[in-house]
């Protein structure tokens, strides 16, 4: 149990993709600014992006030799038991070692075993599910959790009722203040102030359908005078560089991945972005208009639903993915010539917002401890 005498030992688990990387980091953020003498540890997945990005803030991360089952058929899919036996005995060595007060899982299959070998040691924990519909290892270890702090109404369906509380989505503190940085943000990007600015953002891997999108309607947004920042994500970015190298300008600018968020959103617009449920967060406390276009990829088709939650209260407006193609351009170039309508989705998309989210978690986490 905590002693009030001592600092808070609190592990975080999860990642595999930013969607549960970032929430993990604006977490610990927030309890190093309540609590500064805390200690806090990471734990990963190896070879995924949480054990470059987490050291970029200033955190240690252990990572561990589990893999998600892959979705066709895979002679690594054999290897799975063996990783995840082999990642629970390490997950056991690191509790042992660290003794943490509580741990954190955020989802993915990185926080599995570190989740669950906290619960057969008894130590609490805490787990935070960013989406509409809850990834399975949330679900699977939701049971034995002490709380669930979670972003959207109904999660009852899934989780034990008594365990949780609404939060909303935690999101890195730099986005809180996007309003005070659009003159920082064009001189970044090296873009003008007489432009309105588009923001494609496809996630950190990318997504095709979007940037397929995008790059057959640049002619004719560069046509309407404005200017693109583009995030492509890693898969695509030298295709796309290739293929948008005859209409070169700096009106449009192409990156494999955003590192200044907080820039990119000053700069915006018009956002045009998968449905994920960070990139929701983030978008709603940015209080920027937003043209979603959810992955069709997803569990349950939670993307849809998430859109679907902010188009029903004219926060948001929605294509869906096999129409991007047809559709995106229209929908854009309308957007950014209606002023009206932008100011409408920015005021109630703000409105939906949960700017103290990150501080409700910590709230409940030292709940746990105590």
């Amino acid at each position: 149990m905590k002693n009030s005498e001592k600092p808070y030992r609190v592990i975080i688990s999860g990642g595999g993709t930013g969607g549960h990387i970032y929430p993990a980091i604006a977490i610990a953020n927030e309890l190093k600014i309540q609590h500064p003498e805390s200690e806090i540890l990471f734990v990963g997945a190896l070879e995924k992006m949480e054990m470059t990005k987490v050291p970029d803030y200033g955190y240690k991360i252990i990572g561990l030799p589990v893999r998600g089952l892959q979705r066709k058929l895979s002679w690594q899919n054999l290897l799975f038991p063996f990783r995840l036996i082999s990642s629970y005995l390490k997950a056991v060595q690191i509790i042992n070692s660290f003794q943490p007060n509580a741990v954190v899982g955020t989802g993915g299959y990185a926080s599995g075993p570190t989740v669950m070998a906290a619960q057969n040691k008894g130590i609490p924990v805490l787990i935070q599910e960013q989406n509409s519909y809850p990834g399975i290892a949330n679900k699977r270890f939701a049971k034995k959790a002490q709380k669930i702090c979670v972003a959207y109404e109904g999660m009852e369906l899934y989780f034990d009722k008594s365990k949780l509380v609404i939060t909303g989505n935690p999101v890195r503190q730099d986005i809180m203040t996007t309003s005070q940085k659009r003159v920082e943000g064009l001189n970044y990007y090296g873009l003008v102030e007489n432009k309105k600015t588009i923001l494609v953002l496809g996630g950190s891997l990318g997504a095709r359908s979007i940037n397929e999108s995008i790059v057959t309607s640049l002619p004719e947004m560069l046509k309407a005078d404005l200017q693109v920042v583009w995030q492509t994500g890693k898969i695509y970015y030298e295709e796309m560089i290739k293929r948008v190298k005859d209409f070169a300008t700096t009106s449009v600018v192409v990156t494999r991945f955003i590192d200044k968020m907080d820039l990119a959103y000053a700069v915006s617009d018009v956002i045009i972005s998968r449905a994920g449920a960070l990139s929701i967060s983030e978008i709603s406390i940015a209080g920027k208009p937003v043209i979603f276009i959810p992955s069709p990829n997803v569990a349950e088709d939670h993307q849809t639903k998430n859109a679907m939650a902010l188009v029903s209260r004219e926060a948001a407006i929605m294509v869906q993915d096999k129409e991007a193609n047809k559709k995106l351009l229209e929908e854009v170039i309308s957007l950014a010539g209606d002023e009206k309508r932008r100011e409408i989705l920015a005021k109630n998309i703000k409105n939906l917002s949960r700017p103290n989210a990150v501080k409700d978690i910590i709230r409940e986490l030292k709940m746990i401890m105590n």
